[in-house]
């Protein structure tokens, strides 16, 4: 199971907000270059970076503070927030980053989802963000426009192989995934999902390493790891199969 450090983008900084809240941010880093070096040097291979200000402006913002984690660290980077076309996906490509989360899009324009998997394939990835099971977008400050599982299905459709489900009503909160609800994404639309919002210690870990088979591929943890609550190096050590 692949464990992924979050680093959320604000206003240049590196921030944790809660259930998505834009009036409920804490810092936690002043320059995203630090957080991401800290990650990596604990064994990371993967980094979630989500430019916040480009999931409200539409477009990114801080492309260049997340190219410069790029190509700084030997690591590889999924980024979502503000890819709404063909020519932002092109340019956050061309700055290193390796996978794109497509989210307000995927409910908005399954046409364009459709040509960029026919384009990228593996490098497309679906965020569906979800407040009791309906699709949130715009910077999650939208929600009520289709169900979880309906829009899972339409990806599957057009060509999408892998899924990051948030549950906003727990992220940054520190309450435990949602392991039922991801499991029931994953087995429902049967594509590879990565588990996103409200982990809280190593129990969650444990808790989603044995569904790995039903398609639950990884986790995203963000505040868990900013707050100690759970190393990083722990997690990688149990996501591979370790003991606690």
């Amino acid at each position: 199971m692949i464990i992924f450090p979050a680093i959320d983008i604000r206003g240049g900084k590196c921030v944790r907000l809660e259930e998505g809240r834009f009036d409920r941010e804490t810092v936690f880093a002043e320059n995203p270059l630090d957080a991401a070096r800290r990650w990596v040097e604990a064994g990371t291979q993967w980094l979630h970076i989500v430019d916040l200000d480009g999931a409200r402006a539409g477009k990114p913002v801080n492309l260049p503070a997340i190219s410069e984690i790029a190509r700084t660290f030997d690591v590889k980077v999924q980024l979502g927030g503000g890819i709404r076309t063909l020519e932002t996906a092109e340019q956050v490509l061309a700055a290193g980053v390796n996978r794109l989360i497509l989210g307000s899009v995927a409910a908005r324009s399954p046409e364009l989802v459709e040509q960029l998997c026919s384009r990228y394939g593996e490098k497309i990835v679906i965020g569906i963000d979800a407040r009791d099971g309906e699709v949130a977008v715009d910077g999650w400050e939208k929600s009520g426009l289709l169900r979880v599982e309906e829009l899972a299905l339409r990806m599957k459709q057009v060509g999408a192989k892998r899924i990051i489900y948030t549950d906003i009503s727990r992220d940054g909160m520190l309450t435990g995934v949602n392991v039922d609800s991801t499991l029931q994404l994953a087995r429902q639309s049967g594509l590879a999902v990565i588990a996103s919002g409200g982990v809280k210690g190593i129990e969650d870990i444990l808790a989603l390493r044995p569904l790995t088979p039903e398609g639950v591929e990884g986790v995203i943890i963000g505040k868990a790891l900013y707050t100690g609550a759970i190393a990083l190096a722990d997690a990688l050590r149990v996501a591979s199969g370790g003991e606690v």
